[in-house]
């Protein structure tokens, strides 16, 4: 629960929103109107994009090193549960800051800092998914999407071979979790999924080519 708590602290950090607001805009009343990496890629430009998604990214990993400095040593079989809680916590508070009457965004960059704080082989698998889709189709979604299936996939296969060194009940939880954020992102995401079923989804450019699509 604490770490739940303190990475929703975290997550709170609304990256997309604050940069907009430096800028003079409230980002969620452009573009698609998420508080997000791509929106304000698409609104902002490349630059502005790269810093939100570091922003956002950061945020995560903070509130992971954070939980296990505090927990991880009197709960040593319970660590990547621990990990896991606290990104849990930085991605809800991503999605739904209070603040903003819990209208944040995706939380896929949150997510990256899943990927790249929770365990070194998770990092291969979400970048190699991640990039490959998106380099080939520039659909954000479509690759956003896949990651989940790659997170909980490796979740459980690591967790059965004993990488996580926890208990099977500590394992199921983390499998529990995980499968509840794949799910919440597959929500954020319907209206995605409904157009990339339609072939409608808009595509995304590291480059100029934004503005014209």
């Amino acid at each position: 629960m604490y770490c739940i708590v303190i990475g929703y602290v975290f997550g709170l950090f609304q990256t997309a929103f604050i940069y907009g607001k430096m800028h003079g805009i409230d980002i969620r009343e452009h573009g698609s109107g998420n508080a997000g990496t791509t929106n304000t890629l698409r609104v902002l430009g490349t630059r502005a994009g790269l810093i939100v998604l570091a922003g956002d990214i950061v945020k995560t990993i903070l509130a992971i090193v954070v939980c296990e400095l505090l927990f991880g040593k009197s709960h040593p079989q319970e660590v990547y549960l621990l990990k896991l809680y606290a990104a849990a916590g930085a991605i809800l508070g991503h999605n739904f800051p209070f603040y903003l009457k819990f209208k944040g965004g995706k939380g896929i960059a949150s997510t990256a800092g899943l990927v790249l704080a929770f365990h070194p082989l998770f990092i291969p698998v979400g970048v190699l998914v991640f990039f490959g889709i998106f380099f080939t189709t520039h659909y954000v979604s479509l690759g956003s999407l896949l990651v989940y299936v790659g997170i909980t996939a490796e979740m459980v296969i690591m967790g059965q071979m004993g990488f996580f060194g926890a208990p099977q009940g500590i394992l199921n939880e983390m499998y529990i979790v995980t499968i509840l954020l794949a799910a919440m992102a597959y929500y954020k995401h319907r209206e995605n999924i409904g157009r990339l079923l339609k072939g409608q989804e808009r595509k995304t450019y590291l480059t100029k080519k934004n503005e014209d699509k």
